[in-house]
């Protein structure tokens, strides 16, 4: 026996191992991608869940040194969209059966903003007769908010740490009490208390990070019990404090190559989650998210928002498909996703199961 065959057959993984792991190429490589995918397939199938994806404003109150809409880059078009475009773009995901959505923005935090989403909430309840299922992407938030949107219609909360490890969080952002790493930390404790279906991820090829931060940074997955996950690589964006390390970080494509070993190492660690296969691959490889559900991934988040704004929420350089309609997207998802041995699971919500075991628990 090989020693990834080795590897790959005890449980649970080590740190040691989950570097040796993301270090492999070649025909080792492959039998990863390969033993994942059989994961993927026994234990959550191949249908591959729609969220549609909803970038509703890029006004932040943070100021993250690796994000293109940080509060305090000038460069940027500030847009909100008013709710009758959010409705709109809610309408055509439930029309072609997207089964869920995603409402996300810059980090705001205010009773304004509170009462916004939780009509917003309401209002997809009746679009939908309760059937859409809705996940809020909405930064930290007081308790009593995540309870409100819940009881409003929320199911699932997306919270990415960015980076597990303290030391490498600080270096990402800011010294201040609203980039506090501890606050990130008792936000997906209590996103889990109160009930969320609880989401969390990475960015994979930062500055300053090592094989053990990206070891670390699944562990740290696997024992927080998180119920699903969006990670993807790093790109830079020039408007950021972290450009000028530019000329330190590996290349595109091995930031690529390790998201894709992340997600199959992160299916064969926590075989019934949802993972999403990060838009991000794209701006790399123009079918890379079709990779990375080949490794291990069954969530795809499509791209709803009104293409007037698309190019203006942006994270980082070079977002694909910021020139497209939705129906654009659909239409081409359709057939790329089938073409790696998927279908999409047109009208399905896709709850993460690993929610509902751990909620049994």
């Amino acid at each position: 026996m090989s020693q990834i065959d080795s590897i790959l057959h005890q449980a649970p993984l080590s740190r040691n191992d989950i570097v040796y792991l993301l270090k492999v190429e070649g025909q080792e490589k492959k039998r990863l991608f390969e033993a994942a995918r059989r994961v993927k397939s026994q234990y959550v199938g191949k249908r591959v869940y729609f969220r549609g994806l909803i970038e509703f404003s890029n006004i932040c109150s943070k100021n993250c040194y690796y994000c293109g809409i940080r509060r305090a880059n000038q460069n940027t078009e500030r847009y909100n969209l008013t709710d009758s475009e959010i409705l709109d773009a809610v309408r055509f995901a439930y029309e072609n059966q997207y089964g869920s959505v995603v409402l996300q923005s810059g980090e705001v935090s205010s009773p304004a903003f509170t009462r916004r989403i939780s009509g917003l909430l309401r209002k997809i309840q009746e679009i939908s007769g309760g059937t859409l299922g809705v996940t809020l992407s909405l930064g930290e938030q007081p308790e009593e908010v995540y309870r409100e949107w819940l009881e409003n219609g929320a199911h699932r909360y997306l919270l990415r740490i960015e980076a597990s490890n303290r030391q490498l969080y600080q270096k990402l952002h800011p010294q201040d009490q609203i980039h506090d790493y501890d606050n990130r930390l008792e936000s997906l404790r209590t996103l889990q208390r109160v009930g969320y279906q609880t989401g969390t991820g990475v960015m994979i090829g930062t500055p300053f990070q090592r094989w053990e931060d990206l070891a670390d940074d699944l562990l740290f997955m696997r024992d927080f019990d998180i119920d699903m996950v969006g990670m993807g690589p790093y790109i830079e964006h020039k408007d950021t404090p972290l450009y000028k390390y530019r000329d330190q970080l590996v290349s595109e494509q091995e930031r690529f190559q390790l998201t894709l070993k992340m997600t199959a190492i992160l299916r064969i660690m926590m075989k019934d989650i949802n993972i999403a296969a990060a838009t991000a691959l794209q701006a790399i490889d123009p079918v890379g998210r079709e990779k990375a559900l080949k490794a291990g991934a069954n969530v795809i988040m499509p791209n709803v928002t009104p293409g007037m704004y698309r190019n203006n929420y942006k994270l980082y350089e070079n977002k694909p498909c910021t020139d497209e309609q939705a129906a654009d997207c659909t239409n081409c998802l359709d057939v790329r996703i089938g073409m790696v041995g998927d279908e999409i699971a047109y009208g399905e919500r896709g709850d993460p199961k690993h929610f509902f075991v751990r909620k049994n628990q």
